[in-house]
């Protein structure tokens, strides 16, 4: 029997596409997926259309130069098969992050969202960044984010959203941390990357029980496929960037870049995700584990690559990781 965790026997085949189930212990109630590339038709296209290489099968990137209409109907099916409104953000390697009532905040421009609204997917699309997910031992919160290296060291774009209807803010800094705050010392040792900015939102929402308080150890992470650490290929500025923020958490920082000729380095995306969610008091931490078995790049018959892609085809899709709750 295959050791391999992204094996046909872990998927379920999906009416026109195939999806990865997180294996996580997760509530009952919360219902997670990730898209992979999958098989259409022979042709490349959900209809006997041909598409270009980069784009053939399941895409749902409404911004990469495929058909409108095409993606849209992609995106139709993940809602019919799950009964879910998926809220597809415009994300730009940054670290805002966006609550979810319904679908009115559609394409808003965050790399994060959360909701506690059953039936509202959050999605995150990916093409070799590092889909993260998470949710609460409660069951009655869910988040996800787009972790590629700028927004998980806090390097990209930092405006900040405005209160919602209830006042809750997302994306707030370091030292807007309520005093006593669960993640204790952690959050402040660390940069406002996207994975904080996500934890300090689900600290900030209001406990659904008389007395309950939000802590991190409460939460759950799944990491989906990403660009393996044998394949991502950085500059030194990126290595640089980790460490001059990453205090106490230097030496652990610095082993998830290894030297290559040139003054070139091979990170590890999903180590150094795990790190930093380890450094905000999250270690419940599932899914990739930087083997080749998670690696997109290495596996074109079944995900999107955008670094092996985009130059070699001139076009890379788009996979999805959603998470969503279900009503009791």
């Amino acid at each position: 029997m295959s050791t391999n965790p992204l094996e046909s026997g872990r998927f379920a085949q999906q009416p026109h596409f195939q999806v990865l189930r997180p294996e996580w212990p997760a509530p009952s109630n919360v219902q997670a997926a990730f898209t992979e590339r999958g098989t259409l038709d022979e042709k490349g296209g959900d209809d006997g259309a041909a598409v270009a290489a980069g784009l053939s099968h399941f895409n749902l990137g409404a911004h990469v130069g495929d058909d409108p209409g095409r993606v849209a109907r992609h995106r139709a099916a993940v809602d019919a098969r799950w009964g879910v409104q998926a809220v597809y953000l415009n994300q730009v390697h940054g670290r805002v992050v966006q609550p979810l009532a319904d679908g009115d905040a559609q394409g808003a421009t965050a790399d994060a969202s959360w909701t506690t609204a059953p039936g509202v997917a959050c999605a995150i699309m990916v093409a070799d960044c590092l889909p993260v997910l998470m949710t609460n031992r409660q069951g009655d919160w869910v988040g996800a984010a787009h972790a590629g290296w700028r927004g998980l060291a806090g390097e990209g774009a930092r405006a900040q959203p405005q209160p919602d209807a209830d006042g809750h803010r997302a994306g707030f800094s370091n030292a807007e941390l309520p005093p006593g705050s669960p993640a204790g010392d952690g959050l402040a040792a660390l940069p406002g990357g996207v994975l904080e900015a996500l934890v300090q939102a689900y600290l900030q929402v209001p406990a659904a029980q008389p007395g309950q308080v939000r802590a991190t150890a409460d939460l759950v992470a799944w990491l989906g496929p990403c660009i393996g650490p044998t394949a991502f290929e950085v500059g030194p500025e990126v290595r640089a960037a980790f460490l001059a923020q990453a205090g106490a958490w230097r030496t652990q920082t610095g082993a998830q870049f290894t030297p290559q000729p040139g003054g070139k380095f091979l990170a590890n995306l999903p180590g150094l995700a795990r790190l930093w969610l380890a450094a905000t008091g999250v270690t419940a931490v599932h899914g990739n584990d930087g083997t080749a078995a998670w690696c997109t790049v290495g596996q074109p018959e079944r995900f999107f690559s955008y670094r092996r892609d985009q130059q070699a085809l001139g076009a890379s899709g788009r996979m999805c990781a959603y998470i969503w709750l279900q009503a009791r």
